[in-house]
């Protein structure tokens, strides 16, 4: 009977081992959970106290300052951004959207001026129908989150890295878009806009002309040249018997004014030489024909040098202070060398018979069709061959995201164009377009 009994006994040593085990954990565990309570504790009591300190600090600042004028406000950094309209475009959603205006010329959108940012909208556009083209700022909404990197992969550089702001990727610390956009006419408070890029429902933050002689680099050298160094100034500031010492003489074309001109519009790469003002019209037209005779025109640089030819009447001090004519690279603007020679190439674009056929019977958006024959009809596209041309240059740019063109195994492509669902697929080189169909929903008759 002994042998029973000890081992109940051992049995009874190792439970209570075991349970004085146990009961330490759980000391442990309470004097963690303490020191966790307490520094709970603690740091709600900072965060109480701090908010406490900003809302007393915030309420006498409102009972003793004045309300600040929007100045101030927009000086401390402050901004608040209120839309001015949202577009009405013919992509309606971001999937095969041009990333650049200039890829889908037939695109076209709307834009109406909210009446809750000015009382009279239509008065704000007064004027703008004098350009033929705008600057459109607006927000990325469909971005999906407000998530950025510095360093993104462009779809035209096929997977390759490169810095947020040398590119125009949607994804950025401020979601704003920038786009070039032509002005087809102004109804009333409503914009008619084609060459977009913006998807339906963009929120419009400005609008400004587009003005060439300012937005431009080649056109500001222009404009800044001294019309001294252009020695165009002739015809315009001198009489004719200035120029000609028969006064019974005729104005002849091809004048020194004329020539000059001639030479500077053929090729703003050259420079411009200047010729003599003498009296002699024949001497200056002799000038003018030695050097279009030049084999090998003189050739920019920022060390290039023309010789002059001296002038009657004016000092060499004054010659050698002016500055020469000469377009230097640095007159100009540069862009990255991927923007014109991508590593992903243009697709050649084609239609199946099938869907050249389902998108003739689209009606276009200018036109009515008989009530009742159940046919399709575009809300802004004019006409099919507008509708094959906006499709052709969607798919020429590759629509497809760098994981969808390199990893993704199906090739068929779906996107909307307007009011019609197409639907295509891409090979080596090109993309076919197998089908065209009216959205569900936006059919009308």
């Amino acid at each position: 009977m002994g042998c029973p009994c000890n081992c109940c006994g051992e049995h009874i040593d190792k439970l209570n081992q075991q349970v004085s085990v146990m009961r330490k954990e759980m000391k442990n565990l309470r004097q963690t959970l303490d020191g966790a309570v307490r520094a709970h504790r603690k740091l709600l009591n900072s965060i109480q106290s701090a908010v406490t300190r900003v809302g007393i600090s915030e309420s006498v600042k409102l009972q003793q300052l004045p309300k600040s004028p929007p100045e101030v406000t927009l000086e401390q950094g402050n901004i608040q951004t209120v839309p001015i309209g949202f577009i009405r475009s013919c992509f309606s959603v971001k999937n095969a959207t041009p990333r650049q205006p200039t890829i889908c010329g037939p695109s076209r959108a709307e834009l109406r001026v909210e009446q809750s940012v000015f009382n009279n909208p239509d008065h704000a556009l007064v004027g703008l129908d004098q350009y033929s083209h705008v600057w459109i700022i607006f927000l990325f909404h469909k971005n999906g989150h407000l998530s950025y990197k510095a360093k993104v992969k462009p779809p035209r550089l096929n997977g390759q890295r490169v810095g947020v702001y040398s590119t125009r990727s949607p994804h950025r610390p401020n979601a704003l878009g920038l786009t070039l956009a032509r002005l087809d006419k102004i109804v009333g408070d409503t914009i008619h806009l084609s060459d977009i890029d913006m998807i339906a429902g963009t929120p419009v933050l400005d609008i400004k002309p587009y003005i060439p002689e300012y937005d431009s680099p080649q056109a500001r050298a222009i404009l800044d040249v001294d019309p001294r160094q252009l020695n165009i100034e002739g015809a315009g500031r001198t009489s004719q018997s200035d120029l000609c010492n028969d006064d019974d003489s005729e104005p002849k074309e091809g004048t020194s004014d004329d020539l000059t001109r001639e030479v500077i519009s053929r090729d703003l790469s050259v420079t411009v030489p200047q010729f003599s003002q003498s009296g002699d019209l024949l001497t200056v037209l002799e000038e003018v024909k030695d050097y279009l005779n030049q084999s090998e025109p003189c050739l920019l640089g920022p060390k290039s040098e023309l010789p002059r030819v001296s002038e009657p009447g004016r000092s060499t001090e004054t010659q050698q202070s002016e500055e020469q004519l000469c377009f230097r690279e640095e007159d100009y603007s540069t862009i990255a060398s991927w923007i014109r020679e991508p590593p992903v190439s243009s697709l050649e674009v084609r239609f199946t018979p099938h869907s050249q056929e389902q998108l003739a019977q689209f009606l276009p958006a200018s036109g009515s069709g008989t009530p009742g024959n159940g046919k399709p009809k575009f809300k802004f596209l004019r006409s099919s061959e507008e509708a094959v041309a906006a499709i052709r240059g969607v798919l020429s740019a590759d629509p497809r995201s760098v994981y969808r063109r390199t990893r993704c195994r199906d090739r068929l492509f779906f996107f909307t164009m307007d009011t019609a669902d197409v639907t295509c697929w891409f090979g080596e080189g090109f993309a076919e377009v197998l089908r065209v169909r009216p959205v569900e929903g936006d059919t009308r008759t």
